[in-house]
């Protein structure tokens, strides 16, 4: 399975949406108490809701970095390499990235979106890491069957 305009475009995105994330996790734990730290996951000049939220950023960064990270890093040399186990694990991240943002359109909107406005919060803030999920998981599945895109 040879890479296509398309791996490479999903990649690039991924790239995009996902490295500011993975940077805002690592604050997260080496730094959790930090004002920067705040400012990155919540917003600036805001603080944690409770302790619940406090220790779900915490849950959230330990998950990334031993987890999704990983996965999409290997995931994505896979498929620029056209390895069937690159579009396995391309998959796998694209549906963990829809899974824990179906998770935050439920317990963080209320939050986020007054705050960022609909622009910002249907793009970097919650929606970017939607598309790219769906387009990932879909994408991976459609290669994986044989199906092949310019």
């Amino acid at each position: 399975m040879q890479a296509t305009l398309v791996t490479w475009a999903l990649v690039i995105f991924g790239v995009i949406t996902l490295v500011p994330l993975i940077f805002a996790q690592f604050s997260m734990l080496v730094r959790p108490d930090s004002q920067e730290t705040r400012d990155l996951i919540i917003g600036k000049g805001e603080d944690w809701r409770d302790k619940t939220h406090f220790r779900l950023a915490v849950g959230a960064a330990w998950a990334d970095w031993l987890f999704f990270a990983p996965i999409f890093a290997a995931g994505s040399v896979g498929v620029l390499l056209g390895q069937s186990w690159g579009y396995v694990l391309f998959g796998v991240a694209g549906a963990c990235s829809l899974y824990i943002n179906i998770i935050l359109w439920f317990t963080e909107k209320e939050y986020v979106y007054p705050t960022r406005g609909p622009l910002r919060y249907f793009t970097y803030y919650w929606g970017f890491f939607v598309y790219w999920g769906a387009l990932a998981l879909a994408y991976s599945v459609l290669r994986i069957a044989g199906i092949v895109f310019w």
